[in-house]
């Protein structure tokens, strides 16, 4: 089954992030808790986890570019 991760809204303010780091490449196995890439905002730089285990199967962005908020990041494919 395919589980999509989208850009979190990490303030009540966010429209968008810059995504600062990819930590995972299509094709990693990641397990739940594993940070899959790292978000900034105006304040802060975020680490965003895996809530599942399994693989990634595609990447929608690349490192620099700015995201909105939902917009689609990454597949993984679970077992489930």
């Amino acid at each position: 089954m395919k589980k999509l991760i989208a850009m979190p809204k990490l303030s009540a303010n966010m429209e968008n992030g810059l995504l600062v780091t990819l930590c995972k490449q299509t094709g990693d196995d990641v397990q739940k808790g594993d940070v899959i890439f790292e978000v900034e905002t105006e304040k802060v730089v975020s680490e965003i986890e895996s809530e599942e285990d399994g693989k990634i199967v595609k990447l929608y962005f690349k490192e620099g570019d700015i995201i909105k908020v939902d917009e689609i990041i990454a597949e993984i494919e679970t077992a489930e």
